[in-house]
């Protein structure tokens, strides 16, 4: 892999950063509340120390963000590349939360386009585990032109094995598609 899976990544409104460990408390200011986790396949990572094993796991991955609103410098969430595969030219974007004041405002598009310009100089995939009852999460990627592929059980980072759905953009398409 001859490119970096944690850049710096901004648009006019918002910041991807690459997360820090001294990021957990403001993270999880965002992460505590029970209704950001209600269709993840993974419902209790609003308590703590699930919570912990969740950060834990994204400053393992190295790929990961905390996605920062540029005007007020809050933290609005987290998302992060992961699995790259070099055979199969392709990664996974994923693990991607808001907090619930940021939702149905257009932050996601923004942000996966951001990921997806970036991640598709070096790539001709992207695919997606997305929990199965996920439907908030199933129809945004959806509206950026992600197709269902497969349903797969997965382990999240020490937590138990879930069923996911696996969605795919690829490259050519991606620039076909209107993100706003």
């Amino acid at each position: 892999m001859n490119f970096s899976i944690q850049p710096f990544l901004e648009n006019e409104k918002y910041q991807l950063i690459p997360l820090q460990k001294g990021d957990f408390e403001l993270l999880y200011e965002v992460a505590s509340d029970p209704k950001v986790w209600e269709q993840h396949p993974n419902k209790d990572r609003y308590k703590r120390e699930v919570f912990e094993n969740f950060f834990k796991g994204a400053i393992e991955s190295q790929g990961a963000f905390k996605i920062v609103e540029k005007s007020t410098g809050n933290f609005l969430g987290s998302t992060r590349f992961y699995d790259f595969d070099e055979s199969e030219n392709r990664i996974f974007i994923g693990y991607t939360f808001y907090g619930a004041n940021s939702w149905g405002k257009g932050i996601n598009p923004q942000v996966k386009k951001l990921m997806l310009d970036y991640i598709f100089q070096f790539v001709d995939k992207v695919h997606f585990h997305i929990g199965k009852e996920n439907f908030r999460s199933q129809i945004a990627l959806e509206r950026l032109g992600g197709k269902k592929i497969a349903e797969e059980e997965v382990a999240y980072f020490g937590e138990p094995t879930r069923t996911n759905f696996v969605y795919e953009i690829i490259k050519e398409n991606h620039f076909k598609v209107d993100k706003s």
